[in-house]
């Protein structure tokens, strides 16, 4: 009988551990330059352990692992480099860590990297488990890719609306749809790759472990929609347009009339 957690998986979070560990430079880099290299170096580990065992399917997942990664933490640290306005109004509005405790630090340097291990969980256990390309497999990665291009399509038009007035809330293309159409495209992503392992998990074990990273940045997306929301209010709270915009526009979810989350304070992440 296969042991609870194999060893594979803690060379996996080794190197989740290993790529996150930038968040010890700047704190806020544990969930965001840390997230996305860590998925992109995820993505590669899985190739080399299972190279035998890969498969179209496996191979483009992983390949789309790499690519998420890469396109998002590529696309914060080019923000941050290139723009000094958007550096000077993160530091008003995000945490620099530097007042909190070193303990706390490797606590979440620590969870962040256990999730970001758990999510690709789907994929890992396709593998592991001997189990090949399928029709689960096929979907997975289609719903993967689409979410994918969601949140870059999503990125690039948020771009495009604050280059021509960036005093102005994005309400054109996608954000006409839902007001945070990019966390839309990363639960959709996420949603693909646990859709692709569904039917090669095996036992509780793989289960609950595939679900924690699921359920995790799940919760992550919600509660970063909040702090967005919380911040748009202080910042345009007083538009009428965007009092109209926030009424007809569902937060999050497309058709879902779900207008607001800021109420729900156990969204902090």
């Amino acid at each position: 009988m296969e042991l609870f957690i194999p060893y594979q998986f803690w060379i996996l979070f080794a190197v989740a551990m290993l790529i996150s560990s930038i968040g010890f430079y700047k704190y806020v880099y544990f969930i965001s330059l840390g997230y996305g290299f860590s998925i992109s170096a995820l993505g590669v580990a899985i190739s080399v352990m299972y190279f035998d065992n890969l498969s179209t399917g496996t191979v483009i997942a992983c390949v789309l692992f790499f690519i998420y990664g890469i396109r998002l933490s590529g696309y914060l640290l080019i923000r941050e480099l290139k723009s000094t306005a958007y550096r000077n109004k993160m530091k008003t509005e995000i945490k620099d860590g530097k007042s909190m405790p070193f303990g706390v630090k490797c606590a979440i340097w620590v969870t962040c990297a256990a999730l970001y291990v758990t999510q690709v969980l789907p994929v890992f256990y396709r593998l592991r488990n001997g189990a090949k390309t399928d029709i689960w497999t096929i979907i997975g990665v289609a719903v993967m890719a689409l979410g994918l291009i969601l949140e870059t399509v999503a990125d690039l038009q948020k771009n495009s609306q604050k280059k021509k007035n960036p005093n102005r809330f994005c309400d054109k293309g996608l954000y006409r749809i839902v007001r945070c159409p990019n966390y839309l495209g990363e639960m959709i992503f996420w949603t693909g790759t646990l859709v692709s392992g569904i039917n090669v998990l095996h036992g509780i074990g793989q289960w609950v472990l595939a679900l924690i990273g699921y359920i995790g940045i799940i919760f992550v997306m919600f509660s970063g929609a909040r702090r967005l929301e919380l911040r748009q209010n202080r910042n345009y709270g007083d538009d009428p347009e965007y009092q109209n915009y926030v009424k007809k526009v569902p937060i999050l979810l497309p058709l879902i009339p779900l207008y607001s989350v800021a109420k729900y304070k156990f969204l902090v992440a």
